[in-house]
């Protein structure tokens, strides 16, 4: 185990170096921001309202609601408590200020990718919406890169539904009902198995509904929970806040069982838990809404983006400000696992804390391995066809069993890597689509500044403009 960890940590440590990656994703993310205009910071209020409209006359099979929450569900997870409690165990507080900036640029990312999954998506042999990564590299690039790209990005998607999206989750999912509920791990797997199995048996149809009655609920819980937190620890606050700005740029010194981090292990933690959180830049939302009913490319586009501010600028901000908040951030990587916890039981009555802590572990988790499920499954059928569809979900939900066993390590290291290797052949199709999409963005919102234009209307605008994207 300890010579693949090393093998691991080197690659990731490669992908995720300051050379590649980061830098890749930071500037792609600023550079699209600019390109549209600082549309993310323009449009939100919009955004947010819209994702309650269902454009029921729009092609999909799914409601925008329910296309957010299932991408919401992928990306409010494991990454949103112990994933930043890893962050800031290993780079310190200045970690989640790097958080907080892959978040916000990477708004801009989740919406052109998000409007190139809807703008490009086709029909598959069962009438459903298929998009995505996969789909938009493919027909949007001309030539072979086009096809170079979309057949690695599915690749490497397949491959981290399994990390991001099914062993991480399975693994913090038996650590937390172990610490809090002493319940063993192999039941937590056969629950898992069973519960996963059975939702999957439905498609996207089944896993839109499920999402979309328990994601928000879960997500107001955990987020009152952690502002009691706050309010209690009001008087650490302004000094937790000047910290994380501190460290993000100077490093922070060994505290505690913290051992220390300079600013570059700042900066990779930040964006490496940051994207592993919001997923901006990995292409995944763009798969759940290319099933969403909706009467043009941008108005799902927008609805996307706000599950990154939702996921990262609110859930992520409250996980982080609790764990530096009640000083419990520098007790060590080993501790990760349940520092999220210990910052609740450190603000909230009794067993409280751990309890709130532990079932929305729970809770996420689950839901991420059900959208993850579709992600990977999506992508498997680009590369070989509808047939592999039953035997990936059957893989799928034993993997997640297996994942309740796993040594954590070993799996984000894993997840990691997957991560990378998915978002590097998106990005790259993002930077080359990225005048299309700033094109027709700009002349959409022009048209139709509130969203508020009439199914028919869209549909006349679209011939107006001679595209076809349905």
């Amino acid at each position: 185990m300890e010579s693949l960890q090393s093998v691991l940590d080197t690659i990731s440590d490669i992908i995720w170096g300051p050379f590649l990656l980061i830098p890749l994703l930071l500037l792609s993310g600023l550079y699209l921001t600019i390109r549209l205009g600082f549309l993310q910071f323009r449009t939100l209020g919009r955004a947010l309202r819209h994702a309650f409209v269902d454009d029921n006359e729009g092609k999909g099979d799914i409601s925008n609601f329910q296309a957010l929450t299932t991408a919401l569900a992928a990306t409010v997870g494991v990454g949103n408590i112990i994933g930043v409690a890893t962050a800031l165990s290993i780079g310190g507080p200045g970690a989640l200020f790097w958080i907080w900036v892959t978040g916000l640029v990477g708004m801009a990312t989740k919406y052109a990718e998000t409007y190139l999954g809807i703008r490009f998506r086709t029909t598959d042999s069962n009438g459903e919406q298929v998009g995505g990564p996969q789909v938009y590299l493919r027909r949007g690039i001309s030539g072979p890169l086009g096809g170079i790209l979309a057949t690695a990005y599915a690749i490497f998607a397949v491959v981290a539904s399994f990390g991001i999206g099914n062993l991480t989750q399975g693994n913090a999912v038996a650590n937390g009902l172990e610490d809090t509920f002493d319940i063993e791990p192999i039941l937590t797997g056969v629950l898992l198995f069973v519960g996963i199995g059975c939702v999957l048996l439905g498609g996207i149809q089944a896993i839109g509904r499920v999402t979309s009655a328990f994601v928000p609920l879960m997500i107001i819980i955990y987020v009152i929970g952690g502002i009691i937190v706050l309010i209690i620890n009001a008087d650490q606050l302004p000094g937790a806040i000047a910290q994380i700005f501190s460290d993000a740029f100077t490093g922070t010194a060994a505290t505690g069982g913290f051992v220390g981090a300079g600013i570059l292990v700042v900066l990779q933690m930040g964006v490496a838990r940051g994207i592993f959180s919001n997923e901006s830049g990995l292409g995944t939302a763009a798969i759940a809404s290319a099933a969403a009913r909706t009467s043009h490319p941008v108005r799902q586009g927008l609805v996307a983006m706000t599950q990154t501010f939702i996921d990262t600028l609110i859930v992520v901000s409250i996980t982080g400000l609790c764990i530096v908040a009640t000083g419990v951030w520098d007790q060590g990587e080993d501790r990760a696992g349940t520092m999220t916890a210990d910052a609740f039981s450190a603000g909230l009555p009794g067993d409280w804390g751990g309890i709130i802590v532990s079932l929305s572990v729970v809770f996420f988790a689950f839901s991420t391995i059900l959208a993850w499920s579709y992600y990977g499954e999506r992508s498997l059928v680009s590369l070989v066809g509808r047939w592999a569809s039953i035997p990936y979900r059957m893989f799928f939900t034993v993997v997640a069993f297996v994942g309740t066993v796993t040594e954590l390590s070993i799996v984000w290291t894993f997840s990691d890597i997957a991560n990378g290797l998915t978002a590097l052949p998106n990005l790259v199709g993002l930077l080359i689509l990225s005048g299309l999409v700033a094109r027709e963005t700009k002349d959409y919102l022009k048209f139709d500044p509130k969203l508020t234009a009439s199914p028919e209307a869209c549909r006349d605008f679209l011939h107006e403009q001679n595209i076809n994207w349905e």
